[in-house]
């Protein structure tokens, strides 16, 4: 392992294709500051969505940006869980063992901190080496996909998402003015009962048509107390969804049930995806090797950065096995999603969860204006294709008012209530 403090950032000849001809760079840049910002956009009111085991409230959204400053006043940012733990850490163990020294490039950072500090330090990893990229991608005046190979994709195919636990009707209903878009499928949670939970996927067909699939999020089937659904009613679902159109079911399961979920898999009925809650990189590993899934979630936020998302999603490739990003957060997260996905082919790197938000439609979910403004230029689905942005390193400009308009507010985001 490299040691810290690592080397200076000594660039004399261009490092990717975008730099172009002519000219030598020779910098030395230190790291002046390591900024997590936490930040809270509350609902206007609390909003109830009442499933069949109880009731979800949500009463915020939260997010956190990192901000990385050069000695230079050069900025680099990251999106990154809104955990306080998580800023605990970069604060208490990353941040000491890189502020003051000379920028350098971050291919083994994620790494490295876990072999000091361990895999708890994932994520917070990830947040500060995406940061590193944006810095680094702009000294050597290209796009951060230039250091994962290029990018393979120019434009990522989105799935539209959004309802949570309405109505059959109601969720047909969001779901048209969802897929005005073009979204490729529609993401809808529904935990009502067996017998609504079918009505609300055959409803939602009729209204989207035949050329739009159904991504079913069932996360909260586990999450119902004494209603909870056993694994033979998710089995007795998936058969009988399965003539819809059902582009996946997510999470029908607990986690841990490996073995539950390997069974479900073989009984081809629908695609089953998950990811979204494995800690580290030895539970990807374990959701392919032991068969449990078709299509493997994660996201930028939570699964170590750039690299810990190249990983993931090469051992998709070698596996033959097709990866999804799982998305429900700000402009800036899905831009950094959509970067690295770039980057692998599209057979691999398949769909971008885009989540639309009531701020822009009020035909669907609860408002979420902080995810629009903190990127104000951010690229927006086009036929339901997510564009890149061509700038160097992330590419994008970050509205810093909004760390001042959105502070934060401790307590949970939301709250399920059997």
């Amino acid at each position: 392992m490299r040691g810290y403090p690592p080397g200076p950032l000594k660039v004399t000849e261009p490092v990717c294709p975008m730099h172009g001809e002519g000219g030598s760079l020779f910098l030395f840049m230190i790291i002046k500051s390591i900024e997590p910002h936490l930040l809270s956009c509350p609902l206007p009111e609390p909003a109830t969505f009442p499933f069949n085991g109880g009731r979800r409230t949500i009463f915020k959204r939260d997010a956190m940006v990192l901000r990385v400053v050069t000695n230079d006043n050069l900025v680099g940012y990251a999106p990154g869980s809104a955990s306080e733990k998580v800023v605990e850490m970069i604060n208490d163990k990353i941040s000491p063992l890189i502020l003051g020294q000379d920028l350098f490039d971050p291919e083994n950072f994620v790494e490295e901190m876990i072999d000091i500090h361990g895999d708890d330090v994932w994520s917070a990893a990830g947040a500060v080496e995406i940061a590193l990229y944006d810095l680094w991608g702009k000294v050597n005046r290209c796009s951060v996909t230039e250091f994962f190979g290029g990018r393979k994709q120019e434009s990522i195919a989105c799935i539209g998402s959004a309802g949570m636990y309405l109505s059959a009707e109601d969720h047909a209903a969001e779901a048209s003015a969802v897929c005005e878009l073009g979204f490729e499928a529609y993401k809808f949670k529904t935990a009502l009962g067996p017998a609504d939970d079918l009505k609300t996927v055959e409803l939602i067909k009729q209204a989207v048509g035949p050329n739009v699939g159904l991504c079913l999020d069932a996360h909260a089937w586990f999450r119902m107390g004494d209603k909870s659904y056993s694994a033979a009613i998710v089995e007795f679902l998936a058969e009988a969804i399965a003539m819809h159109g059902i582009t996946w079911l997510e999470q029908p399961l607990p986690t841990e049930d490996r073995e539950a979920y390997s069974r479900l898999k073989s009984m081809h009925y629908v695609d089953i995806a998950a990811g979204a809650n494995e800690e580290n990189f030895l539970g990807f590993r374990t959701l392919l090797g032991r068969d449990c899934v078709d299509i493997v979630q994660a996201d930028i936020s939570h699964h170590g950065g750039f690299s810990g998302l190249s990983k993931i999603i090469d051992f998709c490739e070698r596996r033959f096995s097709t990866f999804a990003f799982h998305n429900s957060g700000t402009a800036l997260e899905t831009i950094v999603d959509a970067l690295i996905g770039s980057c692998f082919p599209r057979k691999t790197a398949r769909w971008l969860e885009y989540p639309q938000y009531a701020h822009r439609d009020k035909r669907v979910m609860y408002p979420f204006p902080m995810a629009d403004e903190l990127v104000p230029d951010a690229p927006v689905p086009e036929k339901g294709e997510f564009p890149l942005p061509d700038g160097y390193g992330l590419g994008i400009e970050v509205n810093e008012e909004v760390f001042t308009k959105y502070p934060y507010q401790k307590g949970p985001w939301s709250k399920f209530e059997n």
